[in-house]
């Protein structure tokens, strides 16, 4: 495993005088691919996604950024269970579309609440047991990226909210560490997020109304 690993760090290229790994690589196709097709809404996205968890989990324990690895093992985790929860609320519909929804306040204020206080638990752990010189921004991304992914496996709309402000922190933090494909990546996200978004917005005041123009969106299992 630890030859695999290292055969997959080594510089596939170089940007602008920086280096990039197969594995980043390999994380920006997988990770792009993925948040397009939630977007979509293909739950196919769920094991795109657990293939870009694996990739991110090795280049982030590899750079240091501890918080964010241990976030792709609780993404993996999330993964699965998105995946099951997208295919039985298909099948107890009789359908392959699942329905966009709202949060409810309830979900809304305690999941913020919840993911506050992670941060700041998160944050000091880093602190106090770790050699991270990023702590506060590391911990915001994997407790309010945890919070996303669940909104994102119940379908809440308020899901691509916290996704955008967990990428405006992820873009600036990732080219301080110097994963400017990372940083690039996650620009990209910002964008799907935006496009997924106005997508989603457009479908919950529609339902007969898909991403594009008029036909209906189908969760392809």
């Amino acid at each position: 495993m630890d030859l695999i690993l290292q055969a997959l760090s080594h510089t596939m290229t170089t940007i602008a005088g920086q280096r990039i790994s197969w594995i980043e690589a390999f994380g920006f196709v997988t990770g792009a691919l993925c948040v397009w097709a939630v977007a979509r809404q293909y739950s196919w996205n769920w094991p795109v996604g657990l293939l870009n968890n694996l990739a991110f989990l090795a280049l982030f324990l590899g750079y240091g950024l501890y918080a964010d690895a241990v976030l792709q093992v609780a993404f993996f985790g999330l993964g699965v269970y998105g995946w099951i929860a997208w295919s039985r609320q298909g099948r107890a519909l009789g359908s392959s579309v699942v329905p966009i929804r709202r949060a409810t306040t309830i979900e809304a204020v305690a999941g913020v609440a919840i993911a506050g206080v992670a941060t700041c638990v998160i944050a000091f752990a880093l602190n106090a047991l770790t050699d991270s010189i990023v702590p506060w921004p590391d911990a915001f991304i994997l407790a309010f990226s945890l919070l996303a992914t669940w909104g994102q496996a119940r379908k809440m709309l308020e899901q691509w909210w916290v996704w955008i402000a967990v990428d405006v922190v992820s873009i600036p933090l990732y080219a301080y560490k110097g994963l400017w494909l990372t940083a690039l990546l996650y620009t990209g996200f910002l964008a799907l997020c935006i496009y997924g978004l106005r997508s989603w917005t457009r479908q919950l005041r529609d339902p007969q109304r898909s991403v594009d123009q008029d036909e209906p969106i189908e969760v392809i299992a």
